[in-house]
């Protein structure tokens, strides 16, 4: 598995752990990379987006339910939303990584942790928010600088 997809599967991890429990973000991913130890840059890669994902959480669940209105935040799975936030995340705030890039480790993610519609239900989300235009669409969402 690449090295980014790894970082990315230790931040879905860590995030689905946090849904769960009272533990603060710093301490899981901690505890995860003892487990799965990564390169420096990619642990550098996945502790930035963790807390990205952390600090921006309910402003990106809003972004998923005007992209998903038929499903409430809390009836998504957790996988599912967890990718979902990971790649809005990238999507909105990371404007270096391709949106193609971001949506295609999504769905590996899906594929990868989630249910067998995962994929599909990830990746229509993702398509649906990026067939806007990424200026346009960070003015419309009022994404918090």
């Amino acid at each position: 598995m690449k090295v980014r997809r790894r970082a990315r599967a230790v931040v879905l991890q860590v995030l689905y752990e946090l849904d769960f429990t009272d533990h603060e973000a710093k301490a899981a991913l901690e505890g995860r990379f003892e487990d799965r130890p990564l390169p420096d840059a990619a642990e550098s890669f996945a502790r930035s987006l963790a807390l990205g994902v952390q600090t921006y959480r309910t402003y990106l669940d809003s972004v998923v339910g005007d992209l998903a209105p038929e499903w409430p935040i809390d009836q998504i799975a957790a996988v599912d939303r967890n990718v979902l936030r990971i790649a809005i995340y990238e999507l909105l705030f990371e404007p270096e990584i391709p949106p193609k890039v971001a949506i295609n480790e999504a769905v590996e993610l899906a594929k990868m942790f989630g249910s067998e519609s995962s994929p599909r239900f990830v990746n229509g989300v993702l398509g649906s928010l990026v067939s806007r235009d990424r200026v346009k669409l960070r003015q419309m969402l009022k994404v918090p600088v």
